[in-house]
C-alpha cells in the first residue's frame, strides 16, 4: 500500500459502512420471521433451520467465488456488479416464498448472490487503511453489519404486530437496493487500485490457493473462525425464535420477543467495534481468545436462562450477543495481517468456505437437537432449549486451541521475517 499516492477522500467509511448496513439486513430477516413462517408454512424445527443453513451454503458459495474473481479484476468492480445482483435475490426470496421448498431455494439463491458486499468489502478496507488502525475499520463494518441485523429485525417484529409479517422481508429487500445504490458512492471516495508492477506474474488461482492452505498461520486463524462460525450462526438463525417461544403465544408478546432479538443484535455493535479496536492494542490472538472463552460459556448456559423473565433473558441475549461477535472482525484483521496483498482475496475465500460451512450446518444442528429435545422432554421444557443451545457451544470447543495455534505460528512468523 506503500506505493499508492492518492487516499481515499473523507466519507469513504461511513459510505461503505452504510452500504454494507443496508444490504446486510435480508441476512436476519427471515430468522425474525422464522416463528411465523414455522407456523404458517407447518414446518418441523429442523426444516426452519434448513431454510437458514441454505442461506449460509449459498453465501458460502459466492463468498468463494468472489474472493477469487475480486482477485482477478478488482474488488472494486465485483463489489459493484455483486450488489446489484445481490438487491434483485433479496427481493425475489420476499416476494416468492410461499413453502419450505420454495423459501430453501430463493434464500439459498439470494445467500448465493450476497457474498460481493462482504468479501470484496474486506478487501477494499484492507487497501485502504494502515494496519494499525485496521481493526477499527474492520470493527466498524462489521459493526454495521450487526447494525443492519438489528434494524432488520425490528422492522419485522413491527410489522408481525401491525401487519403481515412478510412486509417485513419486502422492507428488508427494499433496503438491499438501497445499500446496492449507495455502493457506487462508497466507490468513487476510495483510494485507487494499485498498480501491477511492471513484468509481475500474475499468480494462478491454483497456486494462490495451495499458498493459502499451506499458509499455516493463516490457516490456523481459518479454523478458528470456522469454530467461531458454528456457535454465531446458529445463535443469529435462533435467538429470535428462542425468544418468542419464551415470551409465551399472546401476538403482542410475540412481538415483543423479536424486538428484543433485534436489541441484542444492536449491542453487539458495541462488541464489533470494540474487538476491532482493541485487537490494535492488545493483539488480535488474545482478543479471539477472551472473546470465545466468554461466548463459549454463555452457549451452554444460556439454555437454562429459558424460565427467566423475559427482560433479563433478553440482557443476558445482548451479552451473549455481544461477546460472540466481538472477535469476528478480528479474525478478518488477522488474516489481513499474515496474507500478501495478492492472494488475500483467495485467502478470504478459504476462510469463508470453512467458516459459512460451519454456519450452514449448525442452525440446522440445532434444529435436530430442539426436535429431539421437545420429543423427549416436551414442547415448553428447559431441556430442549438446553440440548439446541449445548450444540452451539460443542460444535465450536475446538476455537481456543486453534486460536492459540495461530498466535504460536504468528509468533514466529514475525520472527523470522
Amino acid at each position: 500500500m506503500s506505493g499508492d499516492t492518492a487516499g481515499p477522500a473523507r466519507g469513504w467509511l461511513a459510505m461503505l459502512c452504510a452500504s454494507r448496513l443496508l444490504q446486510s439486513m435480508i441476512v436476519t430477516a427471515y430468522s425474525g420471521v422464522l416463528p411465523f413462517a414455522m407456523a404458517d408454512w407447518h414446518m418441523t424445527a429442523a426444516q426452519a433451520g434448513s431454510i437458514q443453513s441454505a442461506w449460509h451454503v449459498g453465501y458460502m458459495s459466492s463468498l468463494f467465488a468472489v474472493g477469487l474473481l475480486a482477485d482477478r479484476y478488482g474488488p472494486q468492480r465485483i463489489f459493484l456488479a455483486g450488489s446489484a445482483v445481490s438487491a434483485g435475490a433479496a427481493l425475489a426470496f420476499a416476494l416468492f416464498a410461499r413453502d419450505h421448498l420454495s423459501a430453501m431455494l430463493l434464500y439459498g439463491l439470494a445467500g448465493l448472490c450476497a457474498g460481493a458486499s462482504y468479501t470484496p468489502g474486506l478487501q477494499l478496507l484492507a487497501h485502504n487503511t494502515e494496519p494499525a488502525v485496521r481493526g477499527r475499520a474492520m470493527g466498524l463494518f462489521i459493526g454495521s453489519s450487526s447494525m443492519g441485523y438489528a434494524l432488520s429485525l425490528a422492522v419485522v417484529a413491527t410489522f408481525s404486530h401491525l401487519q403481515h409479517w412478510r412486509l417485513g422481508l419486502l422492507a428488508a429487500a427494499a433496503c438491499t437496493v438501497a445499500g446496492a445504490l449507495l455502493t457506487a458512492q462508497a466507490l468513487r471516495r476510495m483510494r485507487p487500485p494499485s498498480p501491477r508492477a511492471p513484468g509481475a506474474v500474475r499468480e494462478s488461482t491454483l497456486h494462490a490457493l495451495a499458498a493459502t492452505v499451506r499458509d499455516k498461520p493463516a490457516m490456523a486463524g481459518n479454523w478458528a473462525y470456522a469454530f467461531h462460525c458454528w456457535e454465531l450462526m446458529a445463535l443469529w438463525a435462533w435467538l429470535p425464535a428462542y425468544l418468542v417461544a419464551s415470551s409465551g403465544t399472546a401476538s403482542s408478546w410475540q412481538g415483543a420477543g423479536i424486538a428484543l432479538a433485534a436489541l441484542a443484535h444492536l449491542v453487539s455493535v458495541f462488541g464489533s467495534i470494540a474487538g476491532g479496536a482493541a485487537s490494535d492494542r492488545l493483539g488480535r490472538a488474545r482478543v479471539m481468545m477472551i472473546a470465545t472463552l466468554a461466548s463459549l460459556c454463555m452457549s451452554f448456559a444460556f439454555g437454562w436462562m429459558w424460565s427467566w423473565p423475559l427482560w433479563l433473558l433478553a440482557a443476558a441475549a445482548a451479552v451473549y450477543n455481544l461477546l460472540a461477535i466481538a472477535d469476528s472482525s478480528v479474525y478478518s484483521t488477522a488474516l489481513a495481517d499474515v496474507v500478501a496483498p495478492h492472494r488475500l482475496g483467495v485467502a478470504f475465500s478459504v476462510r469463508s468456505v470453512m467458516g459459512f460451512g460451519a454456519g450452514a450446518i449448525s442452525p440446522w444442528v440445532f434444529g435436530l437437537a430442539l426436535d429431539w429435545g421437545q420429543a423427549s422432554f416436551g414442547t415448553g421444557s428447559t431441556h430442549a432449549w438446553v440440548a439446541a443451545w449445548s450444540s452451539a457451544g460443542l460444535g465450536a470447543l475446538l476455537g481456543p486451541l486453534m486460536i492459540a495455534r495461530f498466535a504460536r505460528l504468528h509468533r514466529a512468523h514475525v520472527a523470522v521475517r
